[in-house]
């Protein structure tokens, strides 16, 4: 099965748009794909859904608990600095320590443009979900 690690912004964006992110949470969720996160990932989404989009504290631990849920949380062990922006790192953290062979982000200033760290492609929403399709 395939693993993937999601960027904290393609989860908020499942969570408050719909679209492609939504589809992506849903594979993980029918067993289609393999999530795995991080303590650091789930704290970025908490503090994101809380501060920015204002959304109550009930239906943040219902994501959080989903990704939970649904995902295997592992604890990385190497500490990478290889982005400048520093919770860039804690998804490739998560990414190395978890095994994954893909990361999902919509970061097109950091992430993105790596295009793959040590041997994990680094793609869109929309490549993960034409990728199960097509498997």
């Amino acid at each position: 099965m395939i693993k993937a690690c999601i960027d904290a912004n393609v989860i908020i964006s499942a969570v408050i748009f719909d679209g492609k992110p939504e589809r992506v949470l849903k594979l993980a969720e029918e067993e289609k794909i393999r999530l795995v996160t991080s303590s650091a990932i789930l704290s970025e989404v908490k503090k994101v859904l809380t501060i920015k989009f204002n959304r109550d504290d009930s239906e943040i631990k219902r994501v959080i608990k989903l990704l939970m849920n649904i995902g295997k949380v592992v604890d990385p062990k190497k500490k990478i600095s290889k982005i400048a922006y520093g919770p860039d790192n804690r998804i490739l953290e998560c990414a190395l320590e978890g095994e994954a062979d893909y990361i999902v982000s919509g970061d097109k200033k950091h992430l993105l443009p790596l295009s793959e760290f040590e041997g994990i492609k680094i793609i869109t929403a929309s490549q993960i979900l034409k990728i199960v399709r097509d498997s």
